[in-house]
């Protein structure tokens, strides 16, 4: 039977490679080191937490992915608690703040399991893959670089730092995808589920292991095509296989 060739486009961050436990991990820095500067004022870590990620929350969604954000929520936080408990700024403490944000884009990258099988099976399948990711266009391909990304997506890259509806029915617009063979596999169910199910493609939901709040919302979409839900990579290629094949067997 005749494989029905598919356009798949993948998010990266949490998707193919790890990305949230590195911002978690600086996160619990922060918390730790702002308890111990804030200590006389029994500031609790997780209300630290809490306060940060509503500061780092509004940004985005104000003005997109960009990477002075993260390290910023950091220096605002810190400003937030000074004003209210009335504890005095120190410029060496703001410095060391906005160091300790941005060293989380310096980690080196750790792909998801099966995340080299899974590619490379897909095109042994036929497939075109895409990658389309948000963020800094230079961290992002950084991370591509050394993950040898192009190996598998060539010049089909895309990095926007406002990943929504609109962006990804230009990107299917401007490339002619057919939207009845296109497919979308990210674990954002704002900016990678919503999205595909509203421009009436395909979506695979690989939940992250640890998700930010940023992406904690509700499907309201109903899909057009195939939706699923998958707990690992390595199931992905016999769910299209299987989708596809069906819909052939249908159709002949």
């Amino acid at each position: 039977m005749t494989k029905m060739q598919q356009t798949i486009l993948f998010d990266m961050d949490d998707t193919l490679l790890y990305c949230n436990k590195f911002f978690d991990m600086v996160i619990d820095q922060f918390a730790d080191q702002m308890e111990a500067w804030f200590h006389g004022y029994r500031l609790s870590i997780e209300e630290i937490k809490k306060k940060q990620s509503e500061i780092d929350l509004e940004r985005v969604l104000v003005s997109g992915f960009a990477p002075d954000h993260f390290p910023q929520s950091f220096v605002d936080t810190y400003e937030y608690y000074t004003d209210l408990t009335g504890r005095s700024k120190n410029d060496a403490e703001v410095k060391r703040l906005i160091e300790l944000g941005a060293s989380v884009y310096g980690h080196s990258i750790e792909p998801y399991p099966y995340m080299e099988e899974t590619l490379r099976m897909l095109q042994e399948d036929g497939h075109t893959l895409h990658l389309y990711t948000g963020g800094d266009p230079t961290v992002q391909m950084r991370k591509v670089k050394e993950a040898e990304l192009e190996r598998f997506f060539g010049n089909r890259i895309y990095v926007t730092r406002h990943k929504n509806a609109e962006y990804l029915d230009g990107l299917i617009r401007a490339n002619g995808f057919d939207r009845n063979n296109t497919w979308m596999i990210g674990n954002s169910l704002r900016t990678d589920i919503i999205p595909a199910l509203k421009a009436g493609i395909h979506a695979i939901f690989m939940p992250a292991e640890l998700e930010w709040a940023y992406n904690q919302v509700e499907v309201d979409v109903k899909p057009a095509g195939a939706y699923f839900t998958l707990s690992s990579l390595r199931y992905i290629p016999e769910t299209i296989r299987d989708y596809t094949t069906a819909k052939i067997t249908a159709g002949s």
